[in-house]
């Protein structure tokens, strides 16, 4: 742990939307533990914007460096840690140079994009000795922790499967498509830039690795052609002068953030962060469906979609005495655009939430059998995520403690999150199963390194 006059000396790479918790952490709240040193970026304007934020804000005063340069100021400027929030396809290049310089690495999930990228993490953890931790908020949910303390207490008995299905609506969904996201060489698609997030829960829920992966899907709503087949023609929708004419525009010159990181700065590398989700050039699917089978006899039957009219997740835990199960509305419903291209607000106030099919909120029962059916109280903490975040941000800035629910990850649990995505990939190509054995993901490097 550190302390006031040794505190550990951070940059973080990468200044989109990602980094804001991490420089808000190391400006406010984990100050007494690290010092955030400097702030690197390939964009000088989104670099501008958050240096003047932590002077303005928090009246701290943050130095700026070049990416290309990161081995010098990791060595010249004794830096303890590199965080990165860059891009998926960025992530280990910088890992395994910070790691060679001499820093340990904190990153995003997910850990890489593809198998080759991931091996030489893994190995480079092994030769250097230093330390990778890649960033699971989702295991630091009450929900889904408590999810996980059901199983572990044997509730249930033994897990025989799991069926899990996940649905980004128009709001969230839509915008992987606007994004670099949208080419999958850059994200390794939603199979891993989202769901490892969703496989590293399982994983962590089972206390298990997967072996054995098939998967099916395709781009089925976005995208020219599909735009094409329903008739979705362009003069149907707003250009970025007239977004409100079209509820899958966005318009980013109604969010303060958004426009002063993107809109503003774009002239500087080119990126566009509001792309036309029906345009050419989307090579990542928006339909999924995954079988793994793990190694200790469980199977995951998981499904995802990119364009619901809600947003949230389904989870049933089946098991030798009983079932789990585990829903959550994250957003009940999309709703019109105002006049200013703003969506509304589709929170469910208490008042009408008796009026509503489906309302926003979560609920965790636990049924055995031959008993009546009971309701698992989630207990929230306070902050955002229901306090997850807090937690999560002091094992990484203080240490793990001694938590009964493991609930920190390591480069081993990052590689076994993409590897059900990276397989599922490959299977996707070869239309057959993929065994995660056969392909060569770092997985004996990493697990060396760990020991």
């Amino acid at each position: 742990m550190s302390t006031e006059n040794a505190r550990t000396r951070y940059v973080v790479i990468g200044t989109g939307g990602r980094c804001t918790m991490y420089i808000t952490a190391l400006c406010t709240t984990h100050a007494d533990a690290g010092e955030l040193v400097a702030l690197a970026d390939i964009n000088p304007g989104r670099l501008e914007y958050y240096v003047n934020q932590a002077k303005t804000d928090y009246d701290v005063d943050v130095d700026t460096f070049d990416p290309a340069a990161l081995t010098e100021y990791i060595q010249t400027k004794n830096i303890d840690r590199v965080i990165i929030t860059t891009p998926d396809f960025t992530h280990a290049d910088y890992i395994v140079e910070s790691l060679k310089a001499g820093a340990d690495v904190v990153v995003e999930k997910p850990l890489t994009v593809n198998a080759e990228s991931s091996a030489r993490i893994a190995e480079t953890v092994k030769e250097t000795g230093k330390e990778v931790v890649v960033t699971f908020n989702y295991r630091y949910s009450p929900r889904n922790t408590a999810l996980k303390a059901a199983i572990q207490e044997g509730k249930i008995g033994e897990v025989t499967s799991i069926d899990f299905s996940w649905v980004l609506d128009t709001v969230h969904g839509a915008d992987y498509f606007r994004r670099w996201h949208r080419q999958k060489e850059n994200s390794g698609g939603l199979l891993i830039h989202k769901a490892s997030h969703h496989f590293d829960l399982v994983n962590w829920w089972l206390a298990d690795a997967p072996e054995r992966i098939y998967a099916s899907g395709g781009l089925k709503f976005y995208g020219a052609e599909n735009a094409a087949k329903r008739g979705i023609t362009p003069h149907l929708r707003g250009t970025r002068d007239d977004a409100e004419k079209d509820p899958f525009a966005l318009d980013m010159r109604t969010d303060e953030k958004i426009k002063k990181l993107y809109l503003d700065n774009e002239h500087h590398d080119g990126y566009l962060r509001d792309q036309d989700v029906f345009g050419p050039g989307i090579t990542m699917e928006d339909n999924l469906a995954i079988i793994a089978d793990y190694s200790r006899g469980a199977v995951l039957n998981y499904s995802l979609n990119a364009h619901a009219p809600w947003e949230g997740y389904q989870v049933a835990v089946n098991g030798t005495e009983g079932r789990l199960e585990l829903e959550v509305v994250e957003r009940a419903a999309v709703q019109p655009l105002t006049t200013g291209g703003v969506p509304v607000d589709p929170s469910i106030t208490d008042d009408a939430r008796s009026n509503q099919v489906r309302a926003k909120g979560e609920r965790l029962v636990l049924q055995r059998h031959w008993q009546e059916a009971e309701e698992i109280e989630i207990v929230e903490g306070e902050g955002s995520h229901g306090g997850g975040d807090k937690l999560l941000l002091d094992d990484i800035f203080y240490g793990p403690g001694n938590d009964p629910y493991k609930r920190p990850a390591g480069l081993v649990d990052g590689i076994h999150a993409i590897a059900v995505g990276i397989c599922g990939n490959k299977s996707l190509i070869s239309r057959g199963p993929v065994e995660v054995k056969n392909v060569d993901l770092g997985l004996s490097a990493a697990a060396e390194a760990a020991e």
